[in-house]
């Protein structure tokens, strides 16, 4: 893999985008497997997450592990405009001068940024996932990106104390499953397969 933490970030909202434009109409109220969201609020959530992540990292949302405010629908009109904006704000704020290496305080503690630049990818894909599922899309996301993102989650979310953790636990799965049906399980997805 040679491409930058930046870039990979990048790949994940490029690909949920793209999943985003195929929404039909009617598949905005359609439920997910993220059970407490309908599509739109799926969509939502991460619009909200990109924005949250960009003020963060620019010093300019409050940092620390309180409540966060109630979520309201930012999505408009146009979901996918609101989606792209939000993604292409987060980009530039992980890719400002030493954003990487800058602590920053997430909920499930004080990271260095790229620890909370990979946080964004984990969820990217998951509820990449969960959207592709939810309107009957393929998902492609590159397979050694989801790898590398399954490992991390292992390694780093194994640590993070149940009531601050943003996913579910971890549901089974075969080991010979898909790279990202593996990290939907692990984060708390039922997964099926096809001799299910």
């Amino acid at each position: 893999m040679t491409s930058t933490p930046v870039e990979q970030v990048g790949e994940v909202c490029d690909a949920t985008e793209r999943m985003i434009a195929q929404v039909r109409d009617e598949q905005w109220a359609a439920p997910t497997p993220c059970t407490e969201w309908n599509v739109r609020e799926l969509v939502n959530h991460l619009v909200v997450g990109n924005r949250r992540f960009a003020g963060i990292l620019r010093g300019a949302v409050p940092p620390g592990n309180g409540p966060r405010p109630p979520v309201t629908d930012v999505l408009g009109d146009d979901p996918l405009a609101a989606f792209r904006d939000s993604s292409r704000d987060m980009l530039a704020a992980f890719d400002e001068p030493g954003v990487l290496d800058k602590k920053v305080s997430m909920p499930i503690g004080t990271v260095p940024g790229v620890v909370a630049l990979q946080l964004r990818i984990v969820e990217g894909l998951v509820h990449g996932w969960d959207l592709a599922h939810a309107t009957g899309q393929t998902v492609r996301f590159p397979d050694d990106l989801v790898e590398q993102a399954l490992a991390f989650t292992r390694d780093r979310l194994a640590d993070v104390p149940p009531d601050r953790s943003p996913f579910g636990a971890p549901t089974p799965v075969p080991d010979d499953a898909p790279a990202l049906d593996r990290l939907a399980a692990y984060l708390g997805r039922p997964v099926t397969t096809a001799t299910d």
